[in-house]
């Protein structure tokens, strides 16, 4: 039998210590991780990301991502240049093959669905 998962309330929930961001470009930026879930053959993930302000790089060539931004503030910048200022509630798919770069305005947490090969 296959049951579903409840994760509660995840605005507060705690995520984890804070490490440097390896892709970050700008504002010496932290973030934490913590993965609620995956699939049995490792094909998606979903989970709660934080990020302090800053500027990182990003490249979905291996995982589309779907987003939803719970709190905080980001600027997402496509590789041709145009952008989107995005905050809490909103939700957007990041897919197969994306490169662009995040700003992020205010410390900023997300839930995270990562799915490989694409969605």
């Amino acid at each position: 039998m296959i049951n579903f998962e409840n994760f509660g309330d995840l605005h507060d929930r705690e995520i984890g210590e804070f490490t440097p961001k390896p892709t970050s470009i700008a504002g010496d930026q932290m973030e934490a991780t913590l993965e609620l879930w995956s699939s049995a053959n490792g094909q998606m993930e979903t989970g709660i990301w934080e990020c302090t302000p800053g500027r990182f790089t990003a490249d979905r060539s291996q995982n589309a991502e779907i987003c939803y931004i719970l709190t905080g503030r980001v600027t997402l910048h496509n590789g041709d240049g145009t952008s989107r200022e995005i905050g809490p509630g909103e939700m957007f798919v990041l897919p197969l093959g994306w490169r662009g770069e995040w700003t992020i305005h205010e410390q900023t947490r997300k839930i995270y669905t990562m799915v490989a090969g694409g969605v």
